[in-house]
Protein backbone atom coordinates (compact mmCIF):
# COMPACT_ATOMS: atom_id res chain seq x y z
CA UNK A 1 0.00 0.00 0.00
CA UNK A 2 1.41 3.08 -1.01
CA UNK A 3 2.25 5.92 1.65
CA UNK A 4 0.90 9.45 1.50
CA UNK A 5 2.64 11.83 -0.10
CA UNK A 6 3.02 15.42 2.55
CA UNK A 7 3.48 18.75 0.34
CA UNK A 8 7.12 18.79 1.96
CA UNK A 9 7.94 15.80 -0.06
CA UNK A 10 6.48 16.95 -3.42
CA UNK A 11 8.06 19.90 -3.11
CA UNK A 12 11.26 18.58 -2.35
CA UNK A 13 11.03 15.97 -5.21
CA UNK A 14 9.91 18.87 -7.55
CA UNK A 15 12.47 21.14 -6.57
CA UNK A 16 15.53 18.28 -6.94
CA UNK A 17 14.18 17.45 -10.25
CA UNK A 18 14.28 20.91 -11.87
CA UNK A 19 17.86 21.25 -10.42
CA UNK A 20 19.40 17.77 -11.03
CA UNK A 21 17.63 17.77 -14.74
CA UNK A 22 20.22 14.29 -15.14
CA UNK A 23 19.05 10.96 -13.53
CA UNK A 24 22.31 10.53 -12.14
CA UNK A 25 23.38 8.22 -9.15
CA UNK A 26 23.62 11.41 -7.01
CA UNK A 27 19.86 12.23 -7.88
CA UNK A 28 19.01 8.60 -7.46
CA UNK A 29 20.13 8.68 -4.21
CA UNK A 30 18.49 11.63 -2.50
CA UNK A 31 15.03 10.72 -4.18
CA UNK A 32 15.77 7.39 -1.96
CA UNK A 33 16.48 9.64 0.77
CA UNK A 34 13.48 11.08 0.37
CA UNK A 35 11.08 8.16 -0.41
CA UNK A 36 12.82 6.22 3.14
CA UNK A 37 11.71 9.42 4.81
CA UNK A 38 15.57 10.42 5.94
CA UNK A 39 16.30 13.96 5.97
CA UNK A 40 19.94 13.26 7.78
CA UNK A 41 20.46 11.71 4.80
CA UNK A 42 19.12 14.05 2.36
CA UNK A 43 20.79 17.21 3.84
CA UNK A 44 24.16 15.25 4.30
CA UNK A 45 24.13 14.29 0.35
CA UNK A 46 22.74 18.24 -0.93
CA UNK A 47 26.24 19.48 1.29
CA UNK A 48 28.09 18.42 -2.16
CA UNK A 49 26.12 20.52 -4.54
CA UNK A 50 27.29 23.60 -5.69
CA UNK A 51 23.43 26.01 -4.96
CA UNK A 52 23.44 29.66 -4.89
CA UNK A 53 22.36 31.20 -2.11
CA UNK A 54 18.71 31.78 -2.90
CA UNK A 55 18.47 27.78 -3.91
CA UNK A 56 20.42 26.62 -0.97
CA UNK A 57 17.75 28.91 1.54
CA UNK A 58 14.57 27.29 -0.37
CA UNK A 59 15.80 23.53 -0.36
CA UNK A 60 17.12 23.58 3.92
CA UNK A 61 13.95 25.54 4.64
CA UNK A 62 12.00 22.41 2.80
CA UNK A 63 14.53 20.51 4.85
CA UNK A 64 13.92 21.69 8.19
CA UNK A 65 10.02 21.59 7.71
CA UNK A 66 10.82 17.53 6.80
CA UNK A 67 12.36 17.29 9.83
CA UNK A 68 10.01 19.02 11.77
CA UNK A 69 7.23 16.60 10.41
CA UNK A 70 9.09 13.40 11.21
CA UNK A 71 9.65 15.13 14.35
CA UNK A 72 6.42 15.27 15.42
CA UNK A 73 4.55 12.60 13.82
CA UNK A 74 7.89 10.31 13.57
CA UNK A 75 8.78 8.97 10.07
CA UNK A 76 6.44 7.02 8.09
Amino acid sequence: MAQPVDQETVSLLRWLRRQLRQPTPERERLEAAVANDDPKEARRLLRRYDFGDAQRRHVEGLIARWEERVATRGPR
